[in-house]
């Protein structure tokens, strides 16, 4: 099985800027050269047939994606609209500022098929494409943003992948984020 890393991806998870909240202390390929080399801790179903999600232990020191919100830090919350790339509408998202997160113990690689992804229009030559990466604690999947479910059932025009509202999937990402956040530098 062959690995490579999305043109979605890549600047989400290796920005130009560096940023803090990114995958730390290595490159790109580095990265798919050590997913495509170690075999995942294990793998777990995604949200519909066509994604997996490889578990693997984190070898740099990139911190965890999301904290838990408490009285202590809800003071620094913050929220704006913003979309993932030029192609997409923005969208309300938060997220946490001066805070220092933990270092996470695991990589969530989060994988699409070949044939999803020639589906959105964004061919491969290998059999999976990173689409994203979570950085945790635990070696689970963290709920998908509430926006990202639908998104995705919107469809591939509007940066989704065309999978129909899973309401009680829905309704669990809206329990988990209602109490987490993600950070930034």
């Amino acid at each position: 099985m062959s690995i490579v890393l999305t043109e979605f991806a890549r600047p989400r998870l290796f920005p130009r800027d560096k940023r803090r909240n990114a995958i730390q202390d290595c490159t790109p390929q580095q990265f798919e050269e050590r997913l495509n080399a170690e075999p995942p801790l294990k793998v777990l179903d995604g949200y519909a047939p066509f994604c997996k999600l490889h578990v693997h232990r984190n070898w740099t020191s990139t911190r965890c994606l999301t904290l838990p919100i408490t009285d202590d830090n809800r003071h620094q919350l913050r929220s704006g609209y913003e979309a993932r790339n030029s192609a997409e509408l923005p969208v309300l998202v938060r997220w946490f500022e001066g805070v220092e997160p933990p270092v996470a113990d695991y990589f969530v690689v989060i994988l699409y098929s070949r044939e999803q992804l020639a589906k959105e229009g964004a061919p491969i030559e290998a059999d999976w494409g990173i689409v994203g990466c979570i950085y945790t604690a635990q070696p689970e999947e963290v709920p998908m943003a509430p926006i990202t479910i639908l998104r995705n059932a919107l469809g591939v025009e509007e940066g989704g992948s065309g999978v129909a509202l899973d309401r009680d999937a829905y309704r669990r990402s809206v329990a988990f984020w209602e109490r987490n956040a993600n950070w930034r530098p």
